[in-house]
């Protein structure tokens, strides 16, 4: 019996994730040949604070704070001018 789990940011539609569930089900059925009954999908929802990236939480980044956007406009390579400031 598959068990998938989804850990997603609040604000996805409950229609959303009805078509996710219904998408990920009859791809685990074509792909591992179970029955649809046998799948089991869990979604956790979560508060953007409860989540970031790159130390910043989810809920700093749609605010744009300062520290969101130094870790958003930072070129992918990591490079600076030599006083720690982006490149």
């Amino acid at each position: 019996m598959p068990i998938i789990e989804f850990h997603l940011l609040e604000g996805r539609t409950v229609d959303q994730k009805r078509r996710l569930c219904d998408a990920v089900t009859k791809t685990v059925v074509d792909v591992l040949g179970v029955r649809r009954e046998q799948v089991r999908i869990l979604i956790h929802n979560l508060p953007p604070e409860n989540f970031s990236v790159a130390g910043i939480t989810a809920l700093d980044q749609a605010a744009g704070s300062g520290a969101a956007k130094a870790v958003t406009e930072a070129p992918a390579n990591g490079a600076t001018n030599g006083k720690g400031v982006s490149a």
